[in-house]
């Protein structure tokens, strides 16, 4: 089955970092051969809190997407954000 990572940001208080950490995460992503499926984009909240952004990776298998999360290139990206955002942070099997 298909792994999926799955943020869900509640807060994004320096946007600069955000852009840093973006292409940093990218190149981890593409090391995993991810592919995003949702990376910000136009949307509806249509229950609970609106989400200044939400992105979701496909990976080939859960256990590729969890590689990818402790990967030393992600948590180097994964670092700048550190203080900068709140997010909820997912790994999820789904087919």
């Amino acid at each position: 089955m298909k792994g999926y990572v799955v943020c869900v940001y509640k807060s994004i208080n320096d946007e600069n970092a955000l852009k840093d950490y973006a292409l940093k995460a990218k190149i981890a992503v593409e090391k995993f051969k991810g592919n995003f499926l949702v990376r910000g984009g136009k949307k509806i909240t249509t229950e609970g809190d609106d989400s200044p952004r939400t992105v979701v990776i496909e990976f080939s298998s859960f256990e590729t997407a969890e590689k990818f999360f402790y990967s030393k290139e992600y948590q180097e990206a994964h670092s700048i954000l550190k203080g900068k955002v709140i997010r909820h942070h997912q790994i999820i099997e789904g087919s």
